[in-house]
């Protein structure tokens, strides 16, 4: 590859290009386990925004479970950081005996960097499969708005960072879109009090309840799921696409 200022440069290619797209820029990226080359890639072709159809999914995030769907389905939470949570902390530890400007302390900084990114890969992989898995049956996806940066800087700032609610997000939108899966962010407000088959407002409820009970209705389901119904109730009213799918709910909320 010949590359401004840098001549012609080898690279191991990944996958090949496809026919009928042209190279029009190489990004080189750093990171602590090497140097990588990004290529954007131009075809003359129109690719439609996903309209709505199918079957509608909301998702529900959280720290008890990394996110419940309005089908019934729980996704455990994996902790990516705590495994190597001890690790890091002794070489951040090490880290700050180092003299600055030295080359120990050059070759402990780029160990550090190489731990964190051994953190930061497999999250994004494990991302990049949960959302092939969610959108590969569902034709519409409704998630919260949510400023997760304000999550950040709550009392679980740390859980919320290794949990990467923002770039799952984002990764979720681009594989709807990929396989064209309407997606959509709805209103987040009292997701978690009000009654998926009833709406009725059951007021709020403590961190440790994780049972929905309606008391107007008599609706029970794991609270996760009843505000990932909430989500996908929300999205399709939204859109004028609001079914009555409230008898369902009682069949699939069964714990």
């Amino acid at each position: 590859m010949k590359l401004p200022q840098l001549g012609i440069v080898e690279f191991i290619k990944s996958r090949e290009i496809p026919n009928g797209f042209v190279v029009k820029q190489a990004r080189i990226v750093r990171k602590a386990s090497g140097y990588f080359v990004m290529l954007s890639l131009e075809c003359d072709v129109n690719v439609p925004q996903p309209v709505a159809h199918g079957l509608p999914v909301g998702i529900d995030l959280g720290l008890d479970k990394f996110l419940a769907t309005s089908e019934g389905k729980l996704v455990k939470r994996p902790k990516f950081l705590a495994v190597e949570h001890r690790k890091l902390k002794l070489l951040q530890r090490r880290l700050k005996n180092k003299k600055k400007g030295s080359s120990n302390r050059h070759k402990l900084t780029r160990k550090i960097a190489r731990l964190h990114q051994r953190v930061t890969d497999p999250r994004k992989d494990w991302q990049f499969k949960l959302a092939h898995s969610i959108a590969k049956d569902a034709g519409m996806i409704f998630v919260e708005d949510i400023d997760f940066r304000v999550w950040a800087k709550g009392m679980f700032c740390k859980h919320t960072l290794d949990a990467g609610f923002g770039q799952f997000i984002s990764i979720l939108s681009w594989v709807c879109w990929k396989q064209g899966v309407h997606f959509e962010k709805v209103n987040k407000d009292y997701t978690s009090q009000v009654c998926p088959n009833c709406d009725f407002h059951t007021g709020k409820k403590a961190l440790d309840n994780r049972v929905h009970n309606c008391p107007e209705c008599g609706y029970t389901t794991h609270r996760d799921v009843a505000a990932a119904q909430v989500i996908r109730n929300r999205g399709l009213s939204a859109e004028g696409r609001f079914v009555d799918i409230r008898p369902l709910a009682k069949v699939s909320g069964a714990l």
